[in-house]
């Protein structure tokens, strides 16, 4: 039986953690909710984000952190000629033709990630990546905190965004009622784009600090899109904010569940939870929203 210390420090990494997944399935959660999307292509946008963020450094010496803001503009300007050439053309044609356009784009950045970066596993080395911080007998990696900070804050600027702006009541009314939001004068394929570009970013930004505190191969994308599903579920489909109480749920039982039967299982906890909750309230702890 882990001691006390242990057993609170896994509990308090598996929620800041937690907060880091929330960021990087809130794209997905925005990207499905509002254009009935399932992006099989998430998880290769939030590893494009942990390159990214070591391009960044070994090419400039700029700070991951500090460039986030610009890899969330690069990551959405790549989102938009993928929503414009290879998804608005297939409105009206089935949620299946998109969902396996966004399948064949997975393999394709699978394949050229391995072809720029090699297929060798990589983490984005910073100082507060690998130094603790101590405070008595709680120990954990700076890029945690410093992480779950982050997430949580762009997750509020993110909710504020939809529920108090005009993007946002355009948002919603497409999401709601996309005939009669176009009825009333809503550019609708213009609020899919956007909300594209918007999931892009986010996965970029989440991707970045993901990078920074695990390391991550050309593959690792599937392991990410599976959990982030696992997170929307929790959290509610297109609830902003349930996105992040998702992902804290998800990281601290995650934790518990890598205490109890091992580090190997802390995935199968995320994916038998995430069955669990289709099935007994596939609603979400906090309702839809979109």
């Amino acid at each position: 039986m882990p001691g006390l210390d242990v057993i609170v420090n896994a509990l308090i990494s598996g929620l800041l953690l937690g907060g880091m997944l929330a960021l990087t399935a809130l794209g997905l959660s925005i990207i499905l909710g509002v254009m009935r999307l399932v992006n099989l292509a998430h998880g290769e946008f939030l590893v494009a984000g942990a390159y990214a963020g070591l391009f960044l450094l070994q090419r400039t010496g700029i700070d991951p952190l500090v460039g986030l803001l610009l890899i969330g503009l690069i990551l959405a300007l790549i989102g938009y000629p993928i929503y414009r050439f290879l998804l608005a053309p297939l409105a009206g044609k089935g949620s299946e033709a998109a969902m396996m356009t966004m399948f064949g784009l997975s393999i394709i950045l699978q394949n050229l990630f391995v072809l720029l970066f090699s297929a060798d596993t990589r983490a984005i080395e910073r100082d507060y990546a690998t130094v603790p911080l101590t405070l008595g007998p709680i120990s954990m990696p700076q890029i945690y905190l410093i992480g779950f900070a982050i997430s949580v804050a762009l997750i509020i600027a993110v909710h504020v965004l939809i529920a108090r702006s005009r993007f946002g009541s355009e948002l919603r009314a497409s999401a709601d009622q996309p005939l009669a939001a176009a009825i009333i004068g809503i550019n609708v394929n213009r609020v899919y784009a956007l909300t594209f570009c918007l999931g892009t970013a986010c996965a970029g930004i989440g991707g970045t600090l993901i990078g920074v505190a695990l390391s991550f191969t050309p593959t690792s994308g599937a392991t990410y899109l599976l959990t982030d599903f696992a997170v929307i579920v929790l959290g509610g489909l297109g609830n902003v904010l349930g996105t992040l109480v998702g992902g804290v749920v998800l990281g601290v039982l995650q934790s518990v569940g890598g205490l109890t039967l091992g580090d190997g299982y802390r995935d199968l906890v995320g994916l038998v939870l995430f069955l669990a909750m289709l099935q007994l309230r596939p609603q979400g702890f906090l309702g839809s929203r979109a």
